[in-house]
């Protein structure tokens, strides 16, 4: 197939364009890289099948193409609060552009969404079935209502005009490629580890999240994408939950060095607790991550040290 791939350039886009390319796809790979890098995707700039197009989605674009998966969106709180108008324009504009794309060349579309719709929840685990708890007006509401409001527009482009959708709300994800200055928590915690600095926690540190490493979940992107049986939304993560001190104290160990763990406060909006149900994964996909936190940590601690 002929695939696009909006965001191509990121963290989980690159991994995502590398499974495409090695099942002989032909890619096309779209990145304004705001938070995707050159980087993540140099070593396939010579595949005869990889296409790279330096363009924002926000902007109309015209492929011919198979299947579609889009996502581009910063997704990590500094990058997406550095301009939160973008923000909100790159998840509501760009899913009106990918949509009305699969719409004339009938396309599968493939939303990548979060599982920050879910807000900070008062039902745990957060089943697809939950309609979450957000604040729309926070520092945090141009990510998580702007990936609402997509995926507003992929249903109400499914219902009316039968494009064939496929969302997913991914929960916490960590491997290598991640930006060292994300912000997200296993990378700040590497890096404090790496640096000899010291390791943040925020609050208390008993607030929890599930980590899934990249591999388990682009094999979860890829079946979702190629089955028949639902559209979505389904959960993809890993639904072994950690706090915040767990995975500090997991990222020293396996790093080593003398860094100390220090508290700051907690900011607005923060979850307390992010855990997937993924029952509707493991019915319709087959799907559940397989590779535990102390060994895909490993891998991540060992490719941040090449960046570090």
């Amino acid at each position: 197939m002929r695939i696009l791939v909006t965001g191509g350039a990121g963290f989980l886009g690159s991994h995502l364009c590398d499974r495409l390319i090695k099942e002989g796809n032909e890619v096309v790979c779209l990145d304004n890289f705001f938070t995707g890098r050159k980087l993540n995707i140099a070593h396939l700039l010579d595949h005869p099948n990889f296409e790279f197009v330096r363009h924002d989605i926000i902007d109309p674009f015209k492929y011919e193409v198979d299947q579609i998966y889009n996502l581009a969106c910063p997704a990590s709180p500094p990058h997406y609060q550095y301009n939160p108008i973008k923000t909100t324009k790159t998840s509501v504009m760009g899913a009106i552009n990918c949509l009305g794309l699969a719409k004339r060349v009938k396309a599968r579309v493939f939303q990548a969404s979060t599982s920050e719709v879910y807000g900070d929840p008062a039902v745990h685990p957060q089943p697809e079935s939950y309609w979450g708890n957000v604040n729309p007006i926070g520092k945090r509401s141009c990510y998580d209502e702007g990936k609402r409001c997509a995926e507003t527009l992929f249903f109400d482009y499914h219902r009316e005009n039968h494009v064939d959708i496929r969302v997913i709300r991914i929960f916490n994800t960590y491997g290598p490629r991640m930006h060292e200055a994300d912000g997200r928590v296993v990378s700040n915690f590497i890096v404090q580890a790496l640096r000899g600095e010291d390791i943040t926690i925020y609050g208390d540190g008993q607030q929890t999240r599930s980590f899934c490493y990249v591999d388990d979940l682009i094999e979860g992107f890829v079946r979702f994408m190629n089955q028949s049986e639902i559209v979505g939304p389904m959960n993809l993560g890993n639904p072994g939950e950690f706090t915040m001190l767990q995975l500090a104290e997991l990222t020293l160990k396996l790093v080593g060095g003398k860094s100390k763990i220090v508290h700051k406060p907690l900011p607005a909006d923060d979850p307390k607790q992010r855990r997937p149900d993924i029952t509707l994964a493991r019915k319709v996909i087959k799907w559940e991550p397989t590779i535990p936190l102390e060994d895909g940590l490993k891998r991540t601690i060992a490719y941040f040290r090449t960046r570090v």
